[in-house]
């Protein structure tokens, strides 16, 4: 037959999904017992993999930790835990503040400079469902400036 083509044999492209394990949710998500330990995102270094898996890239170690009784990601940077803005705002501060420009604004203000993610980091958070799908930017803060954020953003109204 002439007008047939052979799936393509690259590794690459798969009919089935990546992660096929039921998921009762319903969520895209990673399933809950995923999200209680740390996740890495798997890299090649050079192109190679010769003896087994090349460790992750600095910081892209991923936990998943309480604030306000929600678990929200984080990462550590040079020993200092960091939480995804994004992810806080959709959580906490959204319906207290008009957007995120508003955030941006309130943390000039206060004098809080957020952490610009690594290309790594942002795949990990959007694979683990803390940013939509087409994020390609996030940033991050302390666990105590999203303190000194909350309070002025729940002061203000």
């Amino acid at each position: 037959m002439a007008g047939t083509s052979s799936p393509p044999t690259d590794p690459l492209f798969h009919s089935d999904p990546p992660f096929s394990a039921p998921n009762p949710a319903g969520s895209p998500r990673l399933p809950a017992a995923r999200l209680s330990g740390a996740f890495r995102v798997p890299v090649s270094v050079n192109g190679t993999s010769g003896g087994g898996a090349p460790p992750p890239p600095p910081h892209t170690e991923c936990k998943m930790v309480e604030v306000h009784g929600v678990k929200v990601a984080s990462f550590t940077v040079n020993g200092v835990e960091l939480i995804c803005l994004p992810q806080v705002f959709e959580l906490f501060l959204k319906h207290l503040v008009g957007g995120l420009h508003t955030v941006y604004t309130k943390l000039k203000r206060l004098d809080i400079s957020p952490v610009v993610c690594t290309v790594e980091q942002v795949r990990v958070l959007r694979g683990l469902g803390a940013i939509q799908p087409g994020v390609n930017r996030c940033k991050l803060i302390t666990r105590a400036d999203f303190e000194t954020l909350y309070r002025d953003c729940t002061n203000a109204r």
